[in-house]
């Protein structure tokens, strides 16, 4: 979709209401909907995360950001994530973590972002963080930066491609939580997106297509 044409459906998309569970529920396994059924939060008392959903124009049409883990001992290596990370107590908020994070880690400085609105947060159970993604749009082509130690590759997902239904697909995956279960995911750049990833990009295509669709 071009980037200028998209500008236009910003002010619908900052108003949309969000659907939340229902549509982290459309990427989240049987398995792990009865894993939540038992945890006590309160009890967990979870760790904190912000992300950044970032959407930016390349050759014109618009594009959003996702970054290749690199491998490393813990449960999110190698995976397909936003860029993002733990808050710290010298981020005055949860934006700032993302932001901080986003430029730390695909070197994007915060000046050039702007935060449209914060999404559903997300509880993940194998490493016991809630994360709070934030939605940003940068209205300039960027230069990717990746810090190698943190950084395997940048993936540019092409809006016309998140939207397209045949990205989506059900794969046969092992998790923390179960062995050999069907995981509901995204092909993306040849890469297979579950989890976390995943739900926070079914909550967003659910409300660009909501948006997009009403609009057209």
């Amino acid at each position: 979709m071009d980037f200028q044409y998209f500008l236009n459906f910003i002010p619908d998309l900052v108003q949309m209401q969000l659907p939340a569970a229902i549509s982290h529920e459309k990427m989240m396994p049987f398995e792990r909907k009865e894993l939540l059924k038992k945890i006590n939060l309160k009890e967990r008392n979870p760790k904190e995360a912000a992300v950044l959903m970032l959407l930016y124009p390349k050759n014109g049409q618009t594009h959003l950001v996702l970054i290749v883990r690199n491998s490393y001992p813990g449960v999110h290596s190698d995976q397909i994530a936003f860029p993002g990370g733990k808050f710290e107590s010298k981020d005055a908020d949860f934006q700032t973590t993302a932001l901080r994070e986003t430029e730390e880690e695909i070197g994007i400085s915060p000046d050039k972002i702007e935060i449209l609105k914060a999404f559903s947060s997300l509880y993940i159970p194998p490493s016991n963080f809630m994360v709070y993604p934030f939605l940003g749009i940068c209205k300039e082509e960027i230069q990717f930066v990746p810090d190698p130690a943190e950084v395997a590759g940048i993936i540019e997902l092409s809006l016309v491609t998140f939207r397209d239904d045949s990205i989506v697909a059900v794969e046969n995956l092992s998790t923390s939580y179960a062995v050999n279960i069907e995981v509901p995911a995204f092909k993306i750049d040849g890469h297979i997106v579950w989890g976390a990833t995943a739900m926070m990009l079914s909550e967003l295509r659910d409300v660009l297509n909501a948006v997009l669709i009403r609009e057209s």
